[in-house]
């Protein structure tokens, strides 16, 4: 059975969760000299670290600590990176990470956030609206000239929403697209710990440990889009290996 959250994780909750909004306000004006002064080229540098620097700082007032775990050598070429989505730690957890030269495709919604509308149109962060499938995938065409162009790396969670049932959702394709159109491989990144530590699907918080786990590069050399659906659901596959449940 899960464990009720304590008084002092509700306190540490709210605290965490007030750093985390003055946070973000505090780095759009940063941001945006840097990049002015910086004609444009700083944006890699941001993401970096600011993303990380925020999201560590927040965690440690939630009392969480945040592991990573490379499952084999680290891979440093552009790649899909795939995240399962099922928590609003989520995002935390994603900034935390600290990929390079790292572009997340995020849900449109997030928008009517002032602090992520401006941070994540001057950073260069994709939106696309999930409930149509065929705009989403128009909207990463369209983005495909400037990730080639910089060797950027893509972050996405396949699931589309964290509100699904189960513990890992249908994947939807639009990130299979992109690896086959760039010819980019899929990177999995199996986050453990975010599901649990997040109260109700709430911003209240439980102390813990959350891991990044970064698994091996999946070659999509000889994927096509007729094959798609064999190579989702293998996919999917893993992610449910891994949250421990039989396919």
């Amino acid at each position: 059975m899960a464990r009720e959250i304590r008084f002092i994780e509700y306190i540490r909750s709210i605290i965490g969760f007030i750093l985390f909004v003055v946070l973000m306000t505090l780095v759009i004006p940063i941001i945006m000299v840097l990049l002015i002064l910086t004609f444009g080229r700083s944006t890699n540098f941001i993401i970096r670290t600011f993303g990380p620097a925020i999201a560590h700082t927040v965690f440690a007032v939630f009392g969480i600590r945040f592991k990573k775990k490379y499952h084999g050598p680290k891979f440093d070429k552009p790649a899909i990176y795939l995240i399962n989505h099922s928590s609003t730690l989520d995002i935390l957890a994603l900034m935390a990470t600290g990929l390079d030269r790292i572009r997340f495709v995020v849900k449109w919604e997030l928008q009517y956030f002032p602090f992520f509308f401006f941070i994540g149109r001057l950073t260069g962060q994709i939106f696309i609206k999930r409930q149509h499938s065929e705009k989403a995938i128009q909207t990463l065409v369209k983005a495909y000239d400037r990730i080639k162009k910089n060797g950027l790396s893509i972050m996405v969670a396949p699931e589309g929403s964290r509100k699904h049932e189960g513990i890992i959702g249908p994947f939807k394709k639009g990130a299979f697209r992109m690896a086959i159109d760039l010819g980019y491989p899929i990177v999995p990144l199996y986050y453990e710990g975010n599901k649990e530590l997040s109260y109700a699907g709430s911003m209240l918080t439980k102390s813990g440990t959350i891991t990044a786990h970064i698994h091996p590069p999946i070659d999509t050399s000889e994927w096509s889009l007729e094959t798609i659906e064999d190579h989702i659901a293998e996919t999917r596959a893993l992610y449910l290996k891994w949250a421990g449940i039989q396919a």
